[in-house]
């Protein structure tokens, strides 16, 4: 069998997290996926290599998303393949220097309370680190806390963007009701 490798760059600040304590999240890692993970403290370079290529596209999804501020458990979410992690470019809404930091307290939110407040009506998590927003949770509802980051992004006020969010959280749960009410009655 043909063994795969590619490489991943992450900031060198995450290069710890990733590894964890004595080497734990690597294991990890490299136990769930049958990949094994090279790791270059110095500059940050991550060799990913293995003959699954399925494991191998998990292992650069979980190491990319570590890379970029999320924790290795929750990371370790994307090993199921109803979840999906998706990154929001904070350089496209930037208008001025200082808009950074203000965009990324749009999103945090005073004490947390914005980031907070999408995660939980959207059973989703959020990462605010560096130029991005990451996204993180089930394939159908990434794209609503998407456009609710993107709304504040984009000015919106927060009330506005609750509000939005609370209505889609009723829709999603109405779906997921229908959806489990479908798949009984064919059984």
């Amino acid at each position: 069998m043909a063994e795969f490798s590619y490489e991943i760059k992450i900031p060198r600040e995450r290069v710890a997290v990733l590894i964890g304590k004595a080497g734990a999240t690597k294991k990890q890692i490299e136990e769930a996926t049958k990949t094994k993970l090279n790791i270059n403290s110095e500059e940050g370079d991550v060799t990913v290599m293995g003959e699954d290529a399925l494991g191998m596209f998990s292992t650069k999804e979980i190491i990319h998303a570590i890379g970029r501020g999320f924790n290795p458990e929750i990371a370790m979410l994307l090993l199921n393949q109803d979840y999906n992690v998706e990154f929001i470019n904070l350089g496209d809404y930037i208008k001025s220097r200082n808009s950074m930091e203000r965009l990324k307290g749009r999103v945090i939110g005073s004490e947390g309370k914005s980031r907070k407040v999408i995660e939980d009506l959207t059973e989703c998590y959020l990462s605010v680190y560096g130029k991005t927003i990451g996204i993180m949770g089930k394939v159908e509802n990434t794209p609503v806390a998407r456009r609710a980051v993107e709304s504040l992004l984009g000015g919106s006020p927060h009330a506005n963007v609750y509000k939005w969010l609370e209505k889609q959280r009723v829709k999603m749960k109405r779906e997921a009701f229908i959806g489990g009410l479908e798949s009984s009655s064919e059984e």
